[in-house]
């Protein structure tokens, strides 16, 4: 039962901050009553993640809105993420349960490996060396995900999958696991239409998620403003949507999960009403040749790891 792509299971992403992230912390009190207004007006998979901070923030949200009645816990979708920094085969359950305990929740609906690359273990999510160079390991994250395969058959999770995974990494997991995972999270925009990922995961049956699907408007002065890119602009103007509505469809239409972030009621309000128009094949097939392969999530000192994904 695929509830990712129904309308009533859209998804929502509230906070971005991954070794592939430049910082953007929303504050915690805004965090929850984001989520507390997404839930209100129909969000239901909410995507979070331990780096990020503030699991317990959503955990409160959902907790209050179970206990006005407004959902069930089985009504919402909970995705969170093993950070880099507890990929050895001994910390990942840990990891997961300090999750739960944020969260207080008994299980997740979807844990993701967030990306392939295992940090030195430690406190410190970003650690480096004097140089202010990432300090890696050398864990394969082939055994990280068989220990995240145990997780799901003792009811932990109901589901797991990865992130920032390329084609040949997915191929690899697939020749040495047994659990296929559900999705592959990554970076995804009409700059970075990731076609070749896209389509692979698509033939092996796994789902992208696709983050900072906005591109990241605003975050830094030499960013791609996308959404001021004339020809998004002009199929806005045509369908009388915003630029942003326009870009979270294109992604749906290519059958993939989107996850816009947001703790502006009028953005997440305006993110949700996307499912009353449908781009033509032209429109889609203009967005598609957009397509720059310009990545706007990105933080150097990490491609001489040995499992980096993005050579």
């Amino acid at each position: 039962k695929n509830i990712f792509l129904n309308k009533n299971f859209f998804n929502f992403f509230f906070f971005s901050s991954s070794f592939l992230y430049t910082s953007n912390k929303s504050k915690p009190n805004e965090v929850t009553e984001a989520v507390k207004y997404a839930i209100d007006i129909g969000y239901r998979h909410f995507d979070c993640a331990a780096v990020y901070g503030n699991e317990s923030e959503l955990g409160v949200a959902i907790a209050a809105k179970i206990k006005e009645g407004v959902v069930k816990r089985e009504d919402i979708f909970v995705t969170s993420k093993l950070w880099n920094t507890n990929h050895r085969p001994d910390l990942v359950e840990p990891a997961l349960k300090k999750t739960l305990d944020n969260f207080k929740l008994e299980y997740l609906d979807l844990y993701l490996m967030h990306s392939p690359m295992e940090f030195q273990p430690g406190d410190n999510p970003f650690p480096r060396d004097a140089d202010g160079n990432f300090i890696t390991g050398d864990t394969d994250y082939i055994d990280t995900y068989r220990v995240m395969e145990d997780l799901l058959k003792k009811g932990l999770v109901k589901n797991i999958g990865i992130s920032n995974f390329n084609p040949q990494q997915v191929e690899r997991l697939l020749s040495n696991c047994t659990i296929k995972p559900v999705t592959n999270q990554i970076e995804c925009h009409p700059y970075l239409t990731e076609k070749e990922t896209s389509d692979f995961c698509n033939s092996k049956g796994i789902l992208i998620t696709a983050y900072s699907p906005l591109a990241k408007p605003g975050l830094r002065a030499d960013e791609p403003k996308l959404l001021e890119d004339p020809k998004i602009t002009a199929i806005a103007t045509k369908y009388k949507k915003t630029p942003g509505q326009v870009v979270l469809r294109y992604q749906i239409q290519r059958g993939h999960l989107v996850i816009p972030k947001s703790v502006t009621k009028s953005r997440i309000q305006e993110n949700f009403n996307i499912f009353d128009f449908e781009l033509s094949p032209e429109d889609m097939s203009t967005i598609n040749g957009m397509n720059s392969n310009t990545r706007v999530c990105f933080r150097s000192g990490l491609m001489k790891h040995k499992y980096f994904p993005y050579k």
